[in-house]
């Protein structure tokens, strides 16, 4: 019994926007990435990349992409790389 679920992709606005965080995560900081408009299997696998890139753990969570650490300047260059212009946001 395989079920085909059909999943919403949000459509991206064109920017990738990545964001700091810390907040619920005992003070660790995370990168998250979102709002780029992959589907979930592309996104694995993007994230898959961005994690050998950085050396780091990191995530899937819904359409964003969590990435451990601070390492927004590498995470820049690979989205940039793979067509995707990026924003930061927040601090």
């Amino acid at each position: 019994m395989s079920q085909s679920k059909n999943v919403a992709v949000t459509p991206s606005d064109g920017f990738a926007k990545v964001r700091r965080e810390t907040k619920g995560r005992k003070g660790k900081g995370v990168v998250t990435i979102s709002g780029l408009g992959l589907d979930n299997k592309a996104l694995k696998s993007l994230a898959t990349k961005l994690k050998k890139t950085c050396g780091t753990g990191g995530s899937v969570v819904g359409e964003v992409i969590e990435v451990q650490g601070d390492k927004r300047e590498e995470i820049k260059a690979v989205l940039e790389k793979n067509g995707f212009k990026v924003k930061f946001i927040g601090g």
